[in-house]
């Protein structure tokens, strides 16, 4: 079958309700005409206070490749707020290097991209007739966002025009810039309440969140509202439906426009085809509340409160857990400290996995780490290495289920996700979303359900990403103090500890007819080196020899620092004398090989001597008799120089 073709559809906190209609807009059509999709998202604002937070979660755009999309929806509303300066510029060099593909903006233009332009100007129009017609009102004040912003200036252009049809004029001092968020809603609160501006009747906020910000701190100065003052919000959000004072608010017409981007892409894409364009039904795009003194509808509070409601005790058993995973499940069910609980790497990714159950439904579930995300001593903030290994994979379609190590995939980070290129049986989305600590880079999560599916990312997966985070992050600290604790650190060969803990584990694997091989190697002259040289280059001649020893030891075999100058080379398996007489000429040849190479004013140079025991053998025993073959060596070599 031929592969679905993919947009690409790029935006911000998808949780939010702008994020959830774009969301609702794209899905609608695309599966409609048998699209995928891929979201690529932070899951929080840009400017979001915890900075390096942001910066880890930001990292996910740099994952996009627009060679694998057919074409791409920018969400510019939210890509261009304050602070997404640095991604909106980091998406045009890439998009600049796929110029035959269709890129559309949402609502506000960007560069020469096509742009479906918002269609809420009858819903900003309505706003004004109810506070006006409704409710009488004409002393109104209006408060949008950014001073120069886009929308912010439609939005208050669109207020302004339709109160002046009514006759009314807005004063300067009524007319105020905010930034969408409570914080500006508070401070016109104090403005008015200080008499810095003059008491209006009314308040038009272009943004819920303003609106409520409004609204708390006048009603903790004294002012009622909605009987001093009646306040309206655009966006209908779930907080505006949650507020002790409802707010009345108005629904963007989001949808609509995110399906309109679906259908120019269609009719670019698919030139000819069946266009079929989404209508909206504008009457369940209003939503009254207290706010504004209207009969508030109860119906729509009650069902923000169900979603947001924390159940420690529910009845899972009445229901569908796959239809009602909320944030009291997460909670409740004690996954972080499963999570944060784990041991070793090979626990945590099994920890993991057991609880994806919170992320149901899914299609597939991958979680995508660099292949030395352990290694603590080289993290990256910026951007994903050339490979990338999932490294666990939960399938509810297909056999692909694993969490072990060896069974792990290794595959070319520009594919972003190799199941994406392949043929669904539905319409799919691929939610891509960042997995890091704080601003470090670890790896990013994969999520496809069906987009026929009426679940939509959420406020429990970015949290159960936010412990899969935390659980990363403290397996990395456990495995680089067990690391440290059975590694040498200079060379990174097991120390006296560590070998004996891993050779417990290979004696349990041996079988009963292998031997036990050992080979002892001293450096040569390293007291001559360091006095003649410096310490620096007495820890080169170190390391040369503990380079020449692992290359000439086996997978299965492990190398040991024993101590300043004294390397071990312990293997269990098949060996005979002739192997002590192989291993010793081997080492010869690879240490003077390494040594001439190095360009070094001195020789590096190394005694050996090996002994073979079958596995009754002390270890102690078989040390010390290759212990005494290697100053028999090292006495002969000083022999033969005499």
């Amino acid at each position: 079958m031929e592969k679905r073709k993919t947009i690409c559809l790029i935006t911000t906190v998808p949780e939010y309700m702008h994020g959830q209609r774009v969301l609702e807009g794209v899905f609608r059509q695309c599966d409609l005409y048998g699209y995928n999709v891929a979201v690529f998202a932070s899951m929080v604002h840009f400017n979001f206070y915890v900075k390096n937070q942001a910066l880890g979660e930001r990292n996910i755009y740099n994952l996009v490749n627009p060679e694998h999309f057919d074409a791409v929806i920018l969400d510019t509303i939210n890509l261009t707020e304050q602070g997404s300066e640095g991604v909106i510029n980091e998406l045009k060099k890439k998009l600049d290097t796929k110029s035959d593909i269709p890129v559309v903006c949402l609502g506000i233009p960007y560069e020469d991209h096509k742009v479906i332009l918002d269609q809420d100007d009858d819903i900003l129009r309505e706003m004004c007739r109810h506070v006006i017609e409704k409710h009488g009102r004409k002393n109104i004040c209006i408060i949008t966002g950014h001073k120069g912003h886009t929308e912010a200036e439609k939005r208050l252009e669109i207020f302004l025009d339709e109160i002046n049809k009514h006759g009314i004029t807005v004063p300067d001092e009524h007319i105020v810039y905010g930034d969408f968020w409570y914080t500006s809603g508070t401070n016109l609160a104090n403005d008015i309440v200080s008499g810095k501006i003059s008491m209006p009747d009314a308040i038009i906020a272009a943004s819920d969140h303003m609106a409520l910000g409004v609204i708390e701190r006048l009603t903790k100065c004294g002012i009622r509202v909605p009987e001093d003052i009646i306040v309206v919000g655009f966006e209908a959000t779930m907080e505006a439906a949650l507020n002790p004072i409802s707010l009345t608010s108005f629904e963007s017409n989001m949808v609509k426009s995110a399906s309109d981007a679906v259908d120019y892409i269609r009719s670019v894409i698919e030139p000819g085809a069946e266009i079929h364009p989404f209508v909206p039904d504008y009457s369940k795009m209003i939503h009254c509340g207290m706010s504004c003194g209207c009969e508030p509808d109860f119906a729509r509070s009650a069902d923000a409160f169900r979603d947001a409601l924390y159940y420690t005790a529910k009845n899972y058993d009445e229901i569908s857990l796959t239809d009602k995973i909320d944030i009291g499940l997460l909670m409740e069910n004690y996954i972080s400290e499963q999570l944060t609980s784990s041991e070793n790497p090979q626990e945590c990714l099994k920890n993991i996995y057991t609880n994806t159950y919170v992320v149901f439904p899914f299609v597939n579930f991958s979680l995508c780490l660099r292949e030395d995300w352990l290694d603590t001593d080289f993290d990256t903030t910026v951007g994903y290495p050339d490979r990338m290994k999932v490294v666990l994979a939960n399938s509810t379609v297909d056999e692909m289920n694993f969490y072990e190590e060896h069974e792990g995939k290794v595959f070319d980070t520009s594919l972003m996700i190799p199941r994406m290129h392949e043929y669904t049986e539905k319409p799919c989305v691929f939610y891509f979303s960042a997995v890091h600590f704080n601003e470090k880079m670890l790896g990013y999560a994969v999520l496809q359900r069906e987009l026929s599916d009426t679940h939509k990312i959420n406020l429990v997966y970015r949290n159960w990403l936010r412990l899969v985070n935390s659980c990363l992050e403290m397996t990395r600290a456990k495995h680089r103090y067990v690391m440290l604790s059975v590694h040498d650190k200079m060379t990174g060969l097991y120390n006296r500890r560590g070998m004996y803990l891993r050779l417990d584990k290979m004696l349990d694997n041996a079988s009963p007819d292998d031997s036990l091989f050992v080979s002892v190697v001293d450096m040569d002259g390293l007291k001559y080196i360091n006095d003649t040289f410096g310490h620096g280059e007495g820890d080169f001649g170190i390391v040369c020899v503990s380079n020449a020893v692992k290359a000439v030891s086996g997978e299965r075999e492990m190398c040991v620092r024993a101590g300043g100058d004294e390397f071990f080379i312990i293997g269990i398996g098949k060996y005979d004398q002739r192997s002590c007489h192989d291993r010793i000429k081997a080492f010869e040849t690879t240490l003077s090989e390494m040594s001439a190479s190095s360009g070094k004013p001195y020789t590096v140079s190394a005694s050996i001597g090996c002994a073979v025991s079958d596995l009754l053998g002390d270890i102690d025993d078989v040390l010390a008799e290759a212990d005494e073959n290697m100053y028999k060596y090292k006495i002969k070599r000083k022999r033969q120089r005499i």
